[in-house]
């Protein structure tokens, strides 16, 4: 697609844009749309594979609440006049408020049967930042005002359980630590009920988490972004502590430079890029291509046996945080790094037969299992990634501000 080595040109970008904007409206969201609803119980079904059929009749929390989302926003930017996508966003919100909430405390579950009988909820609160982003899109499409004060309500449920845990946590007061995932779902969630429903205290928390990241996971001294650190920021060394996500950073890093171009704070937008030169050295595999799933901080073995594997995901948020990357800053290493994520991720994920990514590869780029979807893989990081990729393109070339609304597709 691009013959330039060093840059991109305007017509390689429009040919970008056109790419993910194809990908996602006539590949990724037909797949989804096709296969996942539940007509007999409401919903969604997720567990697909290649061909998407059901494979297992589980539902997952998470995902019911990141497809809401996906098909609000696109209800809203892309086709207002859709009804189908609406009402699968209305399926999804109504069975995430009839089957999502444990009445006991308040918390959301994370995994439930197909008709919605509670199987298990995580210690984390997960399930309640994907709600109300959903939430927040559902508010926005139909002007309901009990989906606003859902999408508040679990927001708010999301950063109180994290901040204050449950009296009887997972782990003991010995060796106390903090985790890069809450800040930076946090950054991400934010940044969207700002946008749909305007919520007042989003600066606010999106300060809080820009803070957290700088202060605690940020190592200059190694050029490295920790995944988990002590309580006061100090680098674990241990198992836990020597633990690197590559994708976890990269997705902070774009999340981070989103934010700089909404505020046009320069000094943002570098805090991002440095994030993502750190994490792309650690993270991008020399010798068969692609992100690996962890790496060691200080090259001594890890325990976790998936380490060397290749996830969709963080390869979805590397495509983001490098196109974005070139286009604030016009850096040709960014280019060529978006370039290489996205040409090795499209030839080894995705599914030119039936659609969609695979999402387990071992390191040399060969399928694992065959599953599209599951309890955490679903409609999100890959359609979110083909959104955000159009989204930016469209108005780079359109001389907008980057991350501004798309134009209404025709």
């Amino acid at each position: 697609m691009c013959a330039n080595p060093d840059s991109y040109d305007h017509q390689q970008l429009e040919q970008l844009r056109d790419f993910y904007r194809d990908q996602l409206l006539n590949d990724t969201l037909p797949f989804w749309l096709k296969n996942a609803p539940d007509h007999e119980h409401g919903g969604f079904l997720t567990s697909l594979d290649h061909v998407g059929t059901v494979v297992d009749t589980d539902k997952s929390v998470w995902i019911h609440g990141r497809f809401t989302w996906l098909l609000g926003k696109l209800h809203h930017h892309v086709h207002d006049a859709d009804d189908q996508w609406l009402n699968l966003a209305k399926s999804g919100g109504e069975f995430l408020c009839d089957h999502g909430f444990d009445p006991t405390d308040g918390r959301m579950w994370f995994h439930l049967t197909r008709t919605g009988h509670p199987i298990r909820k995580r210690r984390y609160s997960f399930s309640e930042c994907f709600a109300a982003i959903a939430f927040g899109e559902l508010a926005r499409a139909t002007g309901e005002p009990e989906y606003k004060r859902l999408a508040e309500k679990t927001f708010r449920q999301f950063v109180e359980h994290n901040l204050s845990p449950p009296s009887v946590p997972k782990f003991t007061n010995h060796r106390t630590s903090r985790s890069i995932g809450f800040p930076m779902i946090l950054i991400g969630t934010a940044q969207q009920l700002r946008e749909s429903i305007d919520l007042q205290v989003a600066n606010e928390w999106i300060d809080f988490s820009i803070d957290w990241i700088q202060r605690y996971h940020l190592k200059p001294e190694y050029q490295c972004v920790f995944e988990t650190v002590s309580h006061d920021g100090q680098i674990i060394d241990h198992f836990d502590g020597r633990t690197l996500n590559p994708g976890h950073a990269i997705e902070a890093a774009w999340f981070i430079m989103a934010e700089g171009v909404f505020r046009g704070n320069e000094s943002l937008v570098e805090t991002g890029c440095q994030i993502l030169d750190w994490m792309w050295q650690r993270g991008w595999d020399d010798e068969f291509g692609g992100i690996l799933y962890f790496v060691s901080s200080d090259q001594r073995p890890i325990q976790e046996y998936w380490q060397d594997m290749k996830f969709w995901w963080p390869h979805n948020e590397a495509i983001i945080a490098t196109l974005l990357a070139y286009l604030l800053t016009d850096n040709p290493k960014y280019a060529q790094w978006h370039r290489l994520v996205h040409q090795w991720s499209h030839q080894h994920f995705a599914d030119p037969k039936h659609g969609e990514w695979f999402g387990y590869l071992r390191r040399d780029g060969s399928i694992s299992n065959t599953l599209k979807g599951n309890l955490w893989k679903g409609p999100f990081h890959l359609p979110r990634m083909q959104w955000v990729c159009w989204q930016i393109l469209d108005n780079h070339l359109n001389h907008q501000n980057l991350l501004g609304p798309v134009r209404k597709h025709d």
